[in-house]
């Protein structure tokens, strides 16, 4: 068990030892599993969005698992409310008196599975938790244990039931990673392993919490932006903006989730104490592509079922242009 961190390379041998044992369980997402690992230690929250079936709710746990932190889940309903996740004032006989009880988003790592089920108010109650990292209750305010995450599941596909979730929500996300379907070589691996061992699962904690707040204050503290990376930050950021296929193009907080990614994926990936353009290139589809809401031009293919298909052709269209 892995109780601090030190150094850059240490975050490095951190990410490996989870992808590790999250690929032993989970196949196909080794991208999505890097990108969990990125959010947890720069501070972000992570929306898994793919068809039914794809191991999202799976993958999320088995993360989880690795690590030496408190866990809750939370699946969504129409009728969840919004004292079902942050908690409520219970009346004690006993004492006579109310006695707070908290919710499940007291926890460290939190899956808010099929979150486009809640309903509106629901959702409302997470802003706080995941831009503050605190809890209103009653007029009372609770600061939540760190590390905080919130991995929230989404499915694409169905709407009857579902809540369109509002863009001060999605913005909140540090990355939306994109699960539909994994190439035929990880199918047939599934079948495999699915034969071979049925359910059994032994995920032991890999690192504690301790471990993974040194690790945030290290990429935080020590990961060197130049004043060039910033501004190739910014021009990004701020050419999306200008698209004439966008009606809304990214936020400054985009910005800010961009260069933490940047920092994070210096660190855990390449094991180095500073940002470059690749970095950045690197994570900009899943910092960006949940923040970008495009005109529409005529009916959508099957493949371009909820607009990916242009909004990737749209960002990496920026990525060209502001490199050049």
């Amino acid at each position: 068990m892995i109780e601090d961190v030190k150094s850059i390379s240490e975050i490095k041998k951190i990410t490996e030892a989870i992808e590790n044992q999250v690929s032993s369980y989970v196949v196909g997402w080794e991208g999505v599993t890097k990108s969990l690992i990125i959010a947890l230690l720069t501070g972000g929250h992570v929306l898994l969005e793919g068809v039914p079936g794809t191991a999202k709710t799976y993958l999320a746990k088995i993360f989880s698992d690795s690590l030496s932190l408190a866990f809750k889940r939370i699946q969504s309903t129409p009728d969840l409310m919004p004292a079902d996740i942050t908690g409520s004032h219970i009346f004690n006989p006993k004492s006579m008196d109310f006695e707070f009880r908290p919710g499940p988003i007291f926890a460290n790592v939190v899956l808010m599975d099929e979150i486009n089920r809640a309903p509106p108010k629901t959702q409302a109650a997470l802003l706080e938790c995941m831009q503050e990292t605190q809890v209103t209750v009653d007029g009372v305010t609770t600061k939540l244990k760190e590390p905080f995450m919130l991995i929230a599941t989404k499915n694409p596909i169905e709407f009857a039931g579902t809540y369109q979730m509002p863009p001060a929500q999605l913005d909140r996300f540090m990355s939306r990673l994109i699960m539909n379907y994994p190439p035929r070589g990880a199918w047939v691996e599934v079948l495999k392993r699915k034969n071979d061992r049925g359910e059994a699962v032994n995920v032991k904690p890999l690192v504690k919490a301790s471990a993974l707040i040194s690790a945030r204050e290290l990429i935080q503290e020590k990961i060197k932006v130049s004043d060039d990376i910033l501004d190739y930050i910014a021009e990004m950021v701020r050419a999306t903006r200008k698209l004439p296929q966008a009606v809304l193009g990214a936020s400054p907080t985009a910005a800010v989730s961009l260069l933490m990614a940047s920092k994070g994926y210096a660190a855990t990936v390449a094991g180095r104490d500073y940002v470059t353009k690749d970095d950045v290139r690197a994570v900009a589809f899943d910092i960006l592509n949940h923040r970008l809401m495009l005109r529409q031009e005529g009916p959508s293919t099957p493949s371009e079922e909820y607009g990916l298909v242009r909004i990737r052709g749209v960002i990496e269209q920026t990525v060209k242009a502001v490199s050049s």
